[in-house]
């Protein structure tokens, strides 16, 4: 008896086995007529991702890597100008053979350098006077850094006090103090804006932000926060 139940037993394991390959059998199937009759867009779709990933790296290759070697020659003339005390030249534009900040800004604004280009030549338009040309230029920069993104808000909150914006400028210092790690970069642009806010008689703001340097920034203070406090009550 035991001897026919395990006939049994091993009859059904031997059906199960039969209809587990004709399953897989008819799943080939399925898969080739599939593969047969889409074989066109699938090859389409196929070669739109290999032409892709190779267009990438060749975009990589040819086009950005140049830019930047070229980017790079032209703000180093540009920086070596600036050193030399030569602002007009390192600003740039007005030729082909010069072309400075504004020139590499202009012709790689999509590089790294090129960027970097157009926020120097906003901080040499805020030295000419241009306030609203060197905000535009400052306001096109982007970084990864967060110290110079902090240098960015505050440079622009110093064009927006030059066309006499200062509550712009104030909430631009606002997004400085906040936007760096660095201690002291975000002390500097807090007392700023405190002294700003004072001056615009938002004396609840300026000491929140002379009570900010008390509590976090005794150490560059010196004490003059103490000062601001109390002038916030009478001034």
């Amino acid at each position: 008896m035991a001897k026919l139940a395990k006939n049994a037993q091993k009859e059904q394991e031997g059906k199960e086995t039969v209809e587990f390959f004709k399953d897989l059998d008819r799943e080939a199937l399925n898969t080739e007529r599939f593969l047969e009759k889409y074989s066109k867009p699938l090859g389409i779709v196929f070669g739109a991702l290999v032409l892709g990933v190779l267009g990438f790296f060749a975009y990589k290759q040819f086009v950005v890597a140049p830019q930047n070697t070229e980017a790079v020659k032209t703000f180093l003339a540009a920086q070596k100008n600036l050193t030399e005390g030569k602002d007009k030249e390192a600003l740039g534009g007005k030729s082909a053979a010069n072309p400075g900040f504004i020139g590499t800004y202009n012709d790689f604004s999509s590089t790294d350098i090129g960027k970097l280009a157009g926020y120097n030549a906003g901080l040499l338009k805020f030295k000419e006077g241009k306030f609203q040309e060197a905000y535009d230029l400052l306001d096109q920069f982007s970084s990864d850094n967060k110290t110079l993104m902090a240098m960015k808000y505050g440079a622009m909150a110093d064009a927006k006090s030059g066309l006499n914006k200062n509550d712009e400028a104030l909430s631009l210092l606002d997004k400085a103090s906040t936007a760096s790690s660095d201690p002291y970069t975000s002390y500097y642009f807090t007392r700023k804006a405190g002294i700003v806010a004072l001056g615009l008689k938002k004396n609840a703001d300026a000491k929140k932000y002379f009570s900010s340097i008390e509590e976090k920034y005794q150490d560059y203070d010196n004490g003059m926060s103490d000062s601001y406090i109390e002038m916030t009550k009478y001034y």
